[in-house]
């Protein structure tokens, strides 16, 4: 793994348990992509969750912002969330695990 994506989704307040469940759900999605290495979505308070995810290149991180788990998000932005995903490329320095 030697590139990521961190993204932060803020929801608003009537559409919370929403996106929680949408982010929930779109695991099984990352679980096909053959080139996403790991996925994680988290929620830091009652309305601001997010995703990391790591790739092996840059073709892997491409595949995986032009797939179904960002066409989603692109899908709600202007109905449950209170602004655009912002969603920064990350490079790897430290990794620990398997």
């Amino acid at each position: 793994m030697k590139l990521g994506l961190l993204a932060t989704i803020q929801a608003k307040a009537e559409y919370a348990d929403q996106v929680e469940a949408l982010l929930r759900d779109a695991a099984k999605l990352a679980e096909q992509e053959q080139q996403t290495v790991t996925w994680y979505s988290f929620r830091t308070d009652a309305t601001t969750f997010g995703v990391f995810d790591t790739f092996e290149d840059e073709q892997g991180r491409n595949a995986h912002l032009s797939g179904q788990i960002a066409a989603a998000l692109t899908e709600i932005a202007g109905t449950m969330l209170s602004s655009a995903p912002v969603i920064a490329p990350v490079d790897l320095l430290g990794v620990k695990g398997s």
